[in-house]
């Protein structure tokens, strides 16, 4: 690993895997992460955002769509770039540390543990909770409890392994898919459908803040495109498997939500799907009556437990990538080398994500973290450029298609999604404040480790 401070590396350091882990991961299982951690309840609801913010136009609705799943193809190409030259661990942090320094990349994983990642994982484990325990007649505390249950179960499972988390993953991703191609396809032979149609009318005025805003709100059902590179040191033939895995995930889930939100357009009127709490609830009771919602629900568990597990799989690499370069608390660097996993990684993530379950505002502190996740998206994309100068010697497998213009495209489009983001809710930026707390804590761990060597962690 990169385990010195010095803002240069040698290249060796930087393409070697830190050792211990198992390439298992083929590019089936790779897909199934990738697609299964995008693939969660956005696809159910978000629809309706996007058409709120687009003043109700179903045609500049599915382009929004579209332009959300070429954006983050874009930038899931210009990552496999990264992924394929240093196939390590721990994804954006290691292409930041190598582009600007490991103070930058500690700040992101700093905010990652505290806020982003781990109470995505407990937002998950909610989300499961709050469709289940309805059936089961769980209520108060009970659902937490639900919640921490699947958060448990599931980090048990990925400890055993990433073939058998991975796996899981993909098991999962079939099955979710199984309920979304079975609601499309009753949709598209639906005849009873009262929808507006595709029209390409738009009647607000501020045409670019709104298709901004529905690209931002279209983004959410597609976060979770960096999880392959997290885990590239466990993929088996990295340099092929991880630009396809990136293409044949994105590209697939961009046709996917159009198809399945113009399948929902054409049984819904367009002003009922922008006030719906769940749009796809009532297209289903429209099209099978209101028993058919169990069934539903059945299918959002599926596609949240798929989510939730892929994220539990490969967040805890990034902890134990910065604990291997000696930037994080030292626990966090325990390789088991029976299963080849970041087994302390693993268990303090379950115990931290367990906990974050029983505070329910804590969701709201990780939308106010959505703008410090973008801002280092961006910053990672931006690496290519400053990788590409830095180590022009670096074998690079795969280039990203388009160089320099569609890296620079990703840069400038990011740029202005967030300031859109911004302007419509200001207070995001409170979420800037999360990443400034870790530049007291990264000076903090480099005199720890100067203080207190560690040669080997395992």
């Amino acid at each position: 690993m990169m385990g010195n401070n010095n803002e240069h590396f040698k290249i060796e350091d930087l393409v070697a895997p830190s050792g211990g882990m198992k390439r298992d991961m083929g590019l089936f299982k790779a897909i199934g992460l990738m697609a299964g951690l995008m693939i969660g309840s956005g696809i159910f609801y978000v629809g309706a955002f996007v058409l709120d913010y687009i003043q109700l136009s179903t045609g500049w609705a599915l382009v929004a769509w579209v332009i959300a799943g070429l954006f983050s193809l874009c930038a899931g190409l210009c990552y496999a770039e990264m992924g394929t030259a240093m196939p390590k661990s721990g994804g954006s942090y290691i292409y930041l540390t190598a582009a600007y320094g490991p103070c930058l990349s500690f700040t992101m994983g700093w905010t990652d543990f505290w806020i982003c990642q781990n109470g995505s994982i407990a937002a998950l484990g909610l989300g499961v909770a709050s469709y289940l325990c309805p059936l089961l007649g769980i209520e108060g505390i009970g659902v937490s409890l639900v919640a921490v249950a699947v958060v448990v179960v599931l980090s048990l499972v990925n400890m055993m392994g990433v073939n058998e988390g991975s796996t899981v993953s993909t098991i999962l991703l079939v099955l979710k898919l199984a309920v979304i191609a079975f609601i499309i396809g009753a949709g598209l032979f639906y005849s009873g459908g009262t929808g507006d149609g595709v029209s390409f009318a738009f009647a607000g005025g501020n045409f670019i803040g709104a298709i901004s805003m529905a690209v931002v709100a279209a983004l959410w059902a597609f976060d979770g495109w960096t999880s392959v590179c997290m885990v590239a040191e466990e993929i088996k033939e990295p340099q092929k498997n991880i630009p396809k895995a990136v293409a044949i995930s994105l590209g697939g889930i961009t046709l996917l939500y159009a198809v399945f939100n113009l399948v929902i357009m054409k049984i819904l009127p367009a002003a009922q799907i922008a006030s719906a709490d769940n749009a796809t609830f009532d297209a289903v009771e429209v099209m099978f009556g209101k028993g058919a919602a169990i069934f539903l629900t059945v299918g959002i568990i599926l596609s949240i437990l798929g989510s939730a597990n892929s994220a539990i799989l490969a967040y805890p690499r990034e902890y134990y990538a910065m604990a291997k370069d000696k930037r994080f608390f030292p626990i966090f660097g325990k390789l088991n080398k029976k299963t080849g996993t970041p087994i302390n990684s693993q268990i303090i993530t379950m115990i931290y994500a367990s906990i974050i379950c029983f505070f329910a505002d804590f969701q709201e502190l990780v939308n106010i973290a959505v703008l410090a996740t973008w801002i280092y998206y961006t910053l990672s994309v931006s690496a290519v450029f400053v990788l590409r100068k830095k180590y022009p010697n670096i074998e690079r497998p795969y280039k990203v298609t388009g160089y320099p213009v569609m890296p620079a495209l990703v840069i400038i489009f990011a740029i202005i999604m967030l300031a859109a983001n911004f302007i419509s809710d200001p207070k995001t930026v409170i979420g800037l404040l999360i990443p400034l707390s870790g530049l007291p804590a990264y000076f903090i761990f480099q005199w720890y480790f100067k203080k207190h060597p560690i040669k080997d962690f395992d």
